[in-house]
C-alpha cells in the first residue's frame, strides 16, 4: 500500500510511504533572507519534524540529494550538515549546483526508513 501525506498546491505530496520507506519532496528554508547556514538549519529542522511525524528520525536517513545555488557556499552547508548528523549515521549524499531555486540557496530531498 502507498500512503501519501501533505498535499501541496495540488502538484505534490510532502511525503510518500511505501514498504516502510519514506520519500520526501524537496524542502527549502523558511526565510530567503538567511545565509546558507541559516537556510540549511531551517531545512534540517523541517526534515526532523517531518521524520518525527512519520515515525522516523535522522538516524534512519538513507540518502540525501542537495541542490545549492552557489557551490562556493558548500562549506557553510557542510558545517551545518556535520553538526546535524552523527558521523556513524550518515546517509548517502549528492550535492548538485543549481542556477535557480526561486530565491532560496538550498533545497534538500531525502529518503528515510521508518524507525523500528
Amino acid at each position: 500500500m502507498i500512503k501519501r501525506s501533505g498535499l501541496h498546491a495540488d502538484i505534490l505530496h510532502e511525503v510518500v510511504e511505501k514498504d516502510g520507506i519514506l520519500y520526501f519532496a524537496g524542502i527549502t528554508g523558511e526565510d530567503k533572507s538567511q545565509d546558507m547556514a541559516g537556510q540549511t538549519r531551517s531545512v534540517f529542522a523541517q526534515i526532523d519534524e517531518l521524520l518525527a511525524a512519520h515515525g522516523s528520525d535522522k538516524d534512519h536517513l538513507l540518502t540525501a540529494l542537495i541542490f545549492v545555488t552557489d557551490m562556493k557556499q558548500k562549506p557553510a552547508m557542510n558545517t551545518v550538515w556535520k553538526e546535524w548528523l552523527k558521523p556513524g549515521q550518515l546517509p548517502t549524499r549528492a550535492t548538485i549546483g543549481s542556477s535557480d531555486l526561486d530565491g532560496y540557496l538550498i533545497e534538500v530531498v531525502v529518503t528515510a526508513a521508518k524507525a523500528g
